[in-house]
């Protein structure tokens, strides 16, 4: 038995490339999928983009103002605990 034939695909006259069904469905790219195209020695990548763009933790940390006092760690505890025996007694 021999390897398997490789997936071909051919570019159309706008430039289109369909990519075959058995790629799309093992990456689980549906319709409207954006992809980041990158073309490299070996050919050209495609990766899922990103939902959003990379933010370090400088462009966000204390982002949303307030004017309560920060909570100590006691506290914090307390309202955890609070929270889980408020939901363990719902069930």
């Amino acid at each position: 038995m021999g390897a398997p034939a490789p997936l071909t695909t051919t570019i159309s006259t706008k430039g289109q490339v369909i990519l075959p069904k058995a790629v799309r469905s093992s990456r689980h790219w549906t319709a409207g999928t954006r992809l980041v195209v990158e073309d490299t020695p070996e050919g050209v990548l495609l990766r899922p983009a990103p939902a959003f763009p990379r933010t370090g933790l400088d462009e966000v940390f204390g982002i949303l103002p307030t004017s309560a006092s920060p909570r100590t760690i006691e506290e914090m505890d307390a309202a955890v605990l609070e929270e889980a025996a408020r939901r363990h007694d719902r069930d």
